[in-house]
């Protein structure tokens, strides 16, 4: 009789995991329970609030709403990737000196859409970079910390 599960293997960060999974279950869940990487969050379960992106192949999506059996062979990042052993990525060091996070809860999908962005566009506009990250929500802040850390890393990143 099958169990039902899954067996793959996760590339998340460089690092290889194992998992036998539900094939209906999210890769959100998967990277919390059977990674262990619980950077990642889970806010609305139903892809409105951006708080579970994370990067499949450098692109954003919502963890929440893509299975883990979709991502056998793919490259992952979460948050937990993004600083290099004590030395933060310069998003994180920005969200820090410019005040762009209070609860901290939507923080990993917004530093993750930011990474995302920046890497593949890094000339990108003040209107464009503010329009790309109206798509994640934050309940606290009121965006303006958020949006002045992601320009303060974005000048800092540009080649």
């Amino acid at each position: 009789m099958s169990t039902g599960r899954v067996e793959l293997t996760l590339t998340v960060n460089g690092e290889t995991y194992e998992a036998a999974v539900e094939p209906r279950k999210t890769l959100a869940d998967t990277l919390r329970e059977d990674c262990g990487l619980t950077g990642t969050h889970l806010g609305c379960e139903h892809g409105v609030c951006g708080a579970c992106t994370v990067l499949v192949d450098d692109e954003p999506v919502r963890s929440c709403l893509m299975f883990a059996v979709q991502c056998s062979g793919v490259a992952i990042r979460t948050v937990e990737g993004l600083a290099d052993g004590d030395r933060l990525h310069p998003l994180q060091q920005a969200f820090w000196e410019h005040h762009g996070l209070q609860c901290g809860f939507c923080t990993p999908g917004f530093l993750m859409l930011a990474t995302a962005v920046l890497e593949s566009r890094p000339e990108i506009g003040d209107e464009e970079l503010r329009e790309v990250l109206a798509s994640n929500l934050c309940r606290c802040t009121g965006y303006q910390n958020i949006i002045t850390s992601v320009h303060a890393a974005r000048d800092q990143m540009r080649p």
